[in-house]
């Protein structure tokens, strides 16, 4: 099975990232994941309060990262390049510009900034740079952090694609606030009319609200088509009224389940969706399974909470986790016992092995 190492922001410098990236690879990995957030001030990318660096910072650890492959040998290691410039609107630190039109001045373009007429414009510490001809001071924050001008979002993730896949990363990682196929179709066209073939791949993420979320979208579809929608709250004054129960069999319920079930196949097809993944479902899974597990064995059900639920299932299911002795190792460790002491072997297996009631 093909390993994904996710690096978050390499955990440091770009020679912390190449030393992590090598031990990743050594373990197995074919492909490294490396996002652009500053690597102290890394936040999980549905999260506020993300910061990003400029991109010569972030080409450093792309390099960095095909160095690891490349010296262990492995030619075709694949790189995915992570942008959460979608939900960041704050920078580290304003990058150097050499010459006019280059990558340091198109990431400061983004910049927040106020016209410098005079002296008196400019107070005890400020930092001046020169925009088209114009002296301009960007917004720093009491933090020591640069703020971006709201609405570049879209524009600076499609920078940071562009460059990514110009510059050594062969997949595209976008994080975005909500799973919206035209949201990210938009952003993959725009970088595609640079880098025809750009694949991207997608976070499937258990942080979003899936639910909640298509049926806000289909709301909205039908608002668009005219249909009736007086027989649902509206999400402009109730934000979470299409989660109510009561809405489960409805139509508009059952058509936003049905582009919950294509959403991969439809993002593919029409957003450039190369990988899909998803993060954390197991551990959804295991809190869920436990919470009602528990709800009924010590209530109503008591042992039939386990008996029905679980065991009745998998054994229905034909899953091997039902003879759990077995996956723990009791089989092999009776060959070994039989290999070491050979007729005066102790097994665990035989007639009385509960595991054969199975």
């Amino acid at each position: 099975m093909p390993i994904i190492a996710d690096i978050d922001a390499g955990f440091g410098n770009e020679e912390a990232t190449y030393l992590l990236a090598k031990k990743m690879i050594e373990a197995g990995a074919c492909c490294i994941q490396i996002e652009n957030q500053v690597s102290d001030a890394k936040q999980c990318g549905h999260q506020a309060g993300k910061v990003t660096v400029p991109h010569e910072d972030f080409l450093a650890k792309i390099n960095a990262v095909r160095y690891a492959f490349l010296e262990l040998g492995i030619d075709n290691g694949v790189i995915v390049a992570r942008t959460d410039s979608l939900g960041a609107g704050l920078t580290q630190k304003v990058p150097v510009s050499q010459t006019p039109g280059d990558l340091a001045s198109q990431y400061n373009a983004f910049l927040e900034t106020t016209p410098v007429e005079s002296a008196a414009d400019v107070a005890e510490g400020d930092m001046i740079i020169k925009q088209n001809g114009k002296l301009v001071k960007p917004t720093r924050l009491a933090s020591g952090l640069y703020a971006f001008r709201e609405g570049t979002e879209i524009d600076r993730v499609v920078l940071d694609c562009v460059v990514s896949l110009q510059n050594g990363a062969d997949l595209l990682w976008i994080e975005t606030e909500k799973p919206h196929v035209g949201q990210i179709a938009h952003m993959v066209n725009e970088v595609r009319k640079t880098v025809p073939d750009a694949k991207l791949v997608y976070n499937n993420s258990p942080s979003f609200n899936w639910t909640l979320n298509f049926r806000q979208q289909e709301y909205a579809a039908w608002v668009e088509a005219g249909k009736d929608v007086s027989a649902y709250p509206d999400p402009a004054t109730a934000p979470r009224g299409l989660m109510d129960e009561k809405f489960d069999t409805s139509e508009l319920a059952i058509a936003a389940d049905k582009k919950i079930q294509t959403f991969q196949a439809d993002s593919a097809r029409e957003a450039g969706i190369f990988h899909h993944l998803i993060t954390l479902p197991t551990y959804h899974e295991t809190a869920l399974g436990t919470d009602i597990l528990s709800e009924g064995y010590f209530g109503e059900l008591g042992m039939l909470a386990y008996v029905r639920d679980i065991q009745r299932r998998e054994i229905r299911r034909e899953q091997a986790s039902v003879k759990h002795q077995n996956l723990a190792g009791s089989d092999i460790g009776d060959a070994h016992k039989g290999y070491f002491s050979g007729d005066n072997a102790l097994k665990a297996g035989g007639e009385d092995n509960t595991m054969n009631q199975f």
